[in-house]
């Protein structure tokens, strides 16, 4: 019985501990903003206009363009095995390719189909790609 409460206690105390990490990690986390309520329409009272002298116009705000920012250039699986292809001189073959990029052999058919249609490789031989 005694070992039963004395398991169950350690238990209890872990569960404890990691009630404390969450509880942590949650207060840190953004309150959430009150909800405004939303005001009731006042009844609108009837005024007699006054004649009222011009006034001057404030002075026009000019806004402030931020430079755009710079464009991440994405790299594609095309790119990537189209950089193989261009960096050897008698062509490359599949299984080099599937070596080299770490992609597999569907894949790597897939983008040379989409290179060759492009014009950008060509095949002289079966399973050979070379840089047109």
């Amino acid at each position: 019985m005694k070992k039963d409460l004395k398991a169950i206690k350690k238990e209890i105390k872990a569960l404890s501990k990691k009630v404390e990490k969450i509880y942590a990690v949650v207060s840190k986390l953004k309150k959430p903003k009150p909800v405004k309520k939303v005001a009731k329409a006042k009844p609108v009272k009837k005024t007699v206009a006054k004649k009222t002298t011009p006034k001057s116009k404030p002075a026009k705000r000019v806004a402030v363009k931020k430079p755009a920012p710079k464009k991440v250039v994405k790299v594609t699986a095309s790119d990537t095995v189209f950089a193989v292809i261009k960096e050897s001189k008698n062509g490359v073959n599949t299984a080099t390719l599937v070596e080299k990029t770490g992609f597999n052999r569907q894949k790597i058919y897939n983008n040379v189909k989409i290179l060759k249609k492009k014009g950008m490789v060509t095949n002289p031989k079966k399973g050979i790609y070379v840089k047109h």
